[in-house]
């Protein structure tokens, strides 16, 4: 025998095996993470637990190359188990695995992972619930009913005064969660104001690699500030004397004081992954919140598509009110997120604060704007500063104008103040570029995406923002003057500003293009200069270079506005604890208010025109009123589910809300406006238009005797007639259904708005009414 040969055979053996192992990993397609739902019904009675029929699962759709020494072991795939408001799991799977598994049996949908981002004092007072109205709602009568609120988020700050348990009683005994610990975080940072206090990543590291937990704490500590000021602002403690800088000086309180709060960290530096809200909201109905406030969001996707959608309606079977961000993309049409109609989607308002400032020019024309800039650069109202503008007259961007990174020298700009364009990067960013190439100030302007919309910001440099039209004047005089100047001043806090509220520029607008029915948003609320709670680990700016560290911050966004609502129907639950989260949602919409406070239709600060309730919904939440409504339109896990199946859904897409339940669709609706929505929106899609039916039920919550009488808008493209005109209730919680029959007379070329209301006298309860013609197909 030829020892040599064999010798050589052996290594030349062992190198096939390394390059096929090579060639299969090159050539293997990159996992994903996927979420599943599975039909938990039809689990084999082999298996005796979920996980581990799960686990089989994933292993037999499994197409990873079995060499000898290789092992495809399922559980190292699995990224979560669902088990409350949502049935299945997350797992990594291939393109081609998840094909597979899309067909394996019990499985209802499968769902790619997607990452959603966050639609990033004085509210309490404008909403009329100061201490001594919050206070007679949490009153000792109703301490058996304390309302806990989850907020999905950046984790909390948990030393912050406005987590304060003084005075509350002990935890809730229905509460279930718990106090994950981690680097930064203990036991000992709940208490009976902070009762839980979770982190979810699995879906985030599972795509996005381990986090750096030296950079990033692996904790519910919050390291962003968001999550600290959204859960403050929903349910808050009162904290005297909180301000930012001065500016907001007073009390901060949050809508629902005495609520209590449990944080679900689902955002991490990267993302927020949807495996990882879905985990969290699913931990968060079985750990007993009533009410979740989720300020997240993504694209519109179709309901038995959207992973949060889903698991908000297992969370309304439940009884839990979801309250949601519409988002941040207006004022472009058809621009909102969180569609679904048992979630509440809040768009953004502003309040009847401001901040003022002021550029003043070489020429004399004050030029007023907005400012929370707070520091020892200040420049002297008295003395005029050098003014630069370094955009051009083109229709093109210039990067300068935009005073982007790496734009700006110093020989243009050095002992000047800069104006400068906004967009593309962060609006306190463009000041440092400015402070770092030697200017001395900045006069922001809006851009015609803005509109006259005015957010402040705690400047690094002396800063104005401005709107459009003012800035157009800023730009036309630095240009036109021989030797262009200016100056800047700040005015402090103003109260009573008018008109508000009015609907942000940047609030997301509708129609809702999943289905025109459902009007969206719901409701708008406080949403621009809000001052909350905020981050010992970040700055009000949430620059890295920002070395300033506040207790409290002031932020503008969807994001601030719907934990005003969540904490607002926290306050409902407590006073209404029987209620079902339509009910309260019900009461939200048809007790809010359409009017500025100069008796006006409120404004749309993208137009200057009235808005319409594409823009803000039912209205501007009152929430005095919203605890005693009269009547409410309730809504029940059938009646939503009869809605989705005039949604064109499949068995088998149906199934994903179904879940194990044998129910199909009975088809008691003709349209989606048959849905019992505290809103009515008709769509005509033949021409000539046939007459249509909407029909309603409302539950009398208030006086057991009462008697309503409706009134209805004229419209000029259709006669409205309501059947009957007059409702006469002898009982508490007796219902009384009414049809709205619809002929057109003049079909109108865009939507028509109006409003349909019941009066007792005492009561107004109005809903929206929107009247859509689609064109000739």
């Amino acid at each position: 025998m030829d020892f040599s040969q064999v010798r050589w055979r052996v290594p030349l053996l062992s190198l096939v095996i390394v390059v096929l192992q090579a060639s299969f990993s090159a050539c293997a397609p990159t996992p994903k993470t996927y979420i599943v739902q599975m039909a938990t019904s039809e689990m084999p009675s082999s298996f005796d637990f979920y996980h581990e029929w799960y686990a089989s699962t994933v292993k037999s759709v499994s197409s990873a190359p079995q060499l000898e020494d290789a092992e495809d072991d399922p559980s190292t795939r699995m990224v979560y188990n669902y088990e409350t408001a949502f049935h299945g799991f997350a797992a990594r799977l291939d393109e081609e695995e998840a094909e597979l598994m899309a067909e394996a049996d019990g499985v209802l949908a499968v769902i790619p992972d997607t990452v959603l981002q966050l639609h990033t004092t004085r509210s309490p007072d404008f909403l009329g619930i100061g201490p001594e109205v919050s206070n007679s709602i949490w009153s000792a009568s109703l301490a058996d009913h304390d309302v806990i609120v989850g907020v999905l988020d950046t984790g909390i700050w948990p030393e912050s005064p406005s987590f304060s348990d003084k005075g509350l009683g002990p935890v809730p005994a229905k509460w279930k969660g718990l106090c994950q610990t981690g680097r930064g975080f203990t036991t000992a940072n709940c208490n009976r104001k902070i009762i839980g206090a979770r982190i979810f990543y699995n879906g985030y590291e599972a795509s996005s690699g381990p986090i750096n937990e030296t950079a990033e704490l692996k904790s519910p500590r919050d390291q962003d500030g968001h999550g600290t000021h959204t859960a403050a602002t929903a349910a808050g403690s009162p904290v005297q004397d909180a301000n930012l800088f001065g500016y907001a000086d007073g009390v901060a309180r949050g809508m629902a004081p005495r609520a209590r709060v449990a944080a679900y960290k689902v955002c991490w530096s990267g993302g927020c992954f949807s495996s990882d809200i879905l985990a969290a909201v699913d931990r968060a109905v079985s750990d007993g919140v009533d009410v979740l406030s989720i300020s997240l969001g993504g694209g519109a996707s179709r309901y038995y598509l959207d992973s949060l959608s889903i698991a908000s309606f297992g969370a309304m079977q439940m009884g839990v009110f979801v309250a949601c961000s519409a988002g941040n993309a207006g004022p472009d049409p058809i621009s909102l997120t969180n569609l679904s109609p048992w979630i509440t989607t809040v768009g953004a308002s502003t309040m009847d604060r401001d901040f003022p400032a002021t550029a003043t020019l070489g020429n004399g024309v004050n030029i007023t704007g907005v400012s929370l800039y707070k520091g020892l650069r200040n420049l002297s109202p008295q003395e005029q500063y050098p003014v630069v503008y370094l955009g051009g007259n083109s229709s093109i961007p210039d990067p300068r104008s935009l005073c982007l990174e790496g734009t700006l020298q110093p020989h243009d700009v050095s002992g000047k103040i800069v104006i400068c364009d906004r967009g593309i990067s962060p609006r306190v960013q463009k000041g440092q570029v400015v402070k770092e190439a030697g200017g001395i100030g900045m006069i922001l302007a809006n851009t015609a995406a803005n509109g006259e919309e005015l957010v402040a910001d705690s400047h690094l440099l002396p800063a104005v923002a401005v709107g459009q039209s003012e800035g157009i004047a800023a730009k036309r005089y630095s240009k036109s003057a021989p030797k262009p100047t200016a100056t800047l001043s700040f005015g402090g806090t103003k109260l009573g500003i008018r008109p508000s509220p009015v609907v942000a520029a940047f609030s997301s607008r509708g129609p809702n293009f999943l289905t025109l029915e459902i009007l969206k948003p719901d409701v708008v609320a406080p949403g621009v200069n809000i001052l909350a709670a905020w981050s010992g680990n970040a700055s009000p700016s949430s620059l890295s270079s920002d070395s300033r560290r506040v207790g409290f911050n002031i932020l503008s966004g969807t994001s601030m506005s719907c934990p005003h609502v969540a904490g607002v129907a926290a306050l409902i639950k407590a006073s209404h604890p029987d209620w079902s989260p339509a009910q309260i949602k019900s009461a939200l919409m048809t007790t809010a208010y359409v009017h500025d406070n100069t008796y006006r239709p409120m404004k749309d600060a993208a137009t200057g025109k009235a808005s319409t309730p594409f823009e803000h919904g039912a209205g501007h939440i009152h929430p005095v009123r919203a605890l005693n409504p009269g009547l409410v339109y309730d809504i029940g896990q059938d009646d939503y589910l009869e809605f989705l199946c005039t949604q064109h859904l499949t068995p088998m897409q149906l199934k994903t809300f179904t879940m194990n339940s044998n129910k199909t669709c009975r088809h008691t609706f003709s349209s989606a406006s048959d849905l019992n929505y505290p809103a009515i929106s008709v769509v005509f899609a033949d021409q000539p238009s046939k007459p249509l039916t909407v029909r309603r039920t409302v539950t009398n919550v208030g006086p057991p005797s009462s008697t309503y009488h409706v009134k209805v808008t004229q419209f000029k493209g259709a006669d409205a007639v309501v059947e009957p005109n007059v409702l006469h209730f002898v009982s508490s919680n007796q219902k009384l259904s009414y049809k709205v029959t619809l002929r057109t007379k003049v079909a109108q070329k865009t939507p028509e708005f109006g409003a349909l209301s019941w009066s007792d006298g005492v009561h107004i309860v109005r809903s929206p009414v929107v009247l859509t013609w689609l064109p000739p197909q």
